[in-house]
């Protein structure tokens, strides 16, 4: 090879090593992320019987492109990543990602949105996690109500993710449980008849359509469940 080629290569491959260096590293998942878990509007359009996703997507997704029905703690540790939780189907709980994945997984085998955030200032994110897995072993808070020995997906996060003063660095806020036409869907209507209580209709509370908003929040560029 004439020297002159071997310069033009050797001067190739200085820039290519110059780019990957100064190119940012791919972004990876840490503890004290939280989960989004959106899915398409239409979804159990088709059935006969409304679900939870789709009485909270009515009372709070106005104006999203997807119905945003669940957030997620997630807890990445030397042996694996975890979730930590509040569902029905495991009350408050710390599982597998992978589990999750399966949980949330489309009845088509399609995966919903799963929209990764992060505090933006998040060296207290250990403290948190920690924090969450207190409540591990509570139910799920089908009355959506505070102190109540129960959790909901977002009152999880909100009592978990305290500042040094023991304040949420979520807000709260009036819940509505009302459709964009000021009806309450029936799913509410049966639910809270059987608990025997009464919608709690402007009790302080949380939702996931609102916390992903948060501005102590900033979107993590990577991918969940690819693959899968």
């Amino acid at each position: 090879m004439a020297k002159g080629c071997l310069s033009a290569v050797a001067a190739l491959l200085s820039l290519a090593a110059l780019h990957a260096a100064c190119s940012p590293a791919e972004e990876t998942l840490r503890s004290g992320d939280i989960v989004f878990v959106g899915i398409p509007w239409d979804y159990g359009a088709s059935s006969d019987d409304s679900t939870m996703g789709d009485a909270i997507g009515a009372a709070t997704g106005a104006g999203e492109s997807l119905n945003y029905i669940h957030a997620a703690i997630l807890d990445v540790c030397e042996d694996g990543t975890y979730i930590i939780d509040a569902t029905i189907k495991r009350g408050v709980a710390r599982y597998p990602l992978d589990s999750f994945i399966v949980d949330f997984t489309l009845r088509d085998g399609s995966l919903p949105c799963f929209e990764v955030k992060r505090l933006k200032e998040a060296e207290d994110a250990a403290v948190y996690v920690e924090n969450a897995k207190k409540h591990v072993g509570e139910p799920y808070d089908y009355c959506f109500l505070p102190d109540n020995g129960a959790m909901y997906c977002t009152e999880l996060v909100h009592d978990s993710y305290l500042d040094a003063e023991g304040e949420s660095l979520f807000e709260e806020a009036p819940m509505n449980f009302k459709d964009s036409e000021d009806n309450m869907p029936e799913y509410w209507t049966r639910l809270f008849a059987r608990l025997g209580v009464d919608v709690p209709q402007g009790v302080p509370g949380t939702n996931p359509a609102d916390m992903r908003k948060s501005p102590n929040l900033t979107t993590v560029p990577v991918k969940i469940g690819e693959g899968k």
